[in-house]
């Protein structure tokens, strides 16, 4: 992603339509493993996929956050991009706007199970039981994924996920430049897919 200085200062509005076959291009060799595409399809992309998350969920910390699970996302599940169904841009922003309303919904339901609580004083439901119980197992087989990164890629994820730090501060903690940052976060991305098993479907 760009540097969020760039971004807030008023990012591209995003590929021309000229370039569309090229990230058509980029997406389908995404979904054969080839990281140079998915890390050129990424920089081309994420500066109109994070302004749609901003746009979204109104918090540019979360946002950034929503940005990187859209592309773990699109990683993930690459090979199911038809172009006979639309571009590569819109096949993203879909994405994106999804894990964006998800997170908005999933803030919004976290606010009313709170208020029902300390208003009513009863036990949590069984479906706030759940969620959390799938959540603690997801969380569990992230973390065990994340054992399979470098340690500098791992340092940088856990920053970014479970510290809840922007690119900015994950740099500015580990002493390094913004660009680097998010290249290890980025990175360690494709090696969470790869540790994870998930692939194209």
């Amino acid at each position: 992603m760009e540097s969020l200085s760039h971004l807030r200062a008023g990012a591209p509005s995003g590929a021309p339509a000229s370039s569309a076959d090229r990230l058509g291009e980029l997406l389908q060799r995404s979904a054969r493993g080839d990281q140079q595409a998915f890390a050129e399809l990424y920089d081309a992309t994420s500066s109109r996929i994070y302004g749609l998350a901003v746009r979204v969920v109104r918090d540019p910390a979360q946002a950034e956050e929503v940005t990187q699970e859209a592309y773990l996302e699109v990683w993930r599940t690459a090979s199911r991009f038809d172009a006979q169904r639309g571009s590569a841009l819109s096949w993203l922003m879909t994405i994106c706007h999804r894990k964006a309303v998800d997170r908005v919904r999933s803030a919004e339901a976290s606010s009313r199970r709170d208020s029902t609580y300390h208003q009513q004083n009863q036990t949590i439901d069984h479906d706030a039981t759940a969620d959390a119980a799938q959540a603690s197992m997801e969380a569990t087989r992230v973390r065990r994924a994340l054992e399979g990164l470098t340690p500098a890629q791992r340092e940088a994820i856990e920053l970014a996920y479970f510290g809840g730090y922007t690119h900015t501060e994950v740099a500015g903690i580990l002493n390094l430049p913004v660009g680097t940052a998010k290249t290890r976060i980025r990175d360690g991305l494709i090696r969470l897919r790869d540790k994870m098993g998930v692939g194209g479907a």
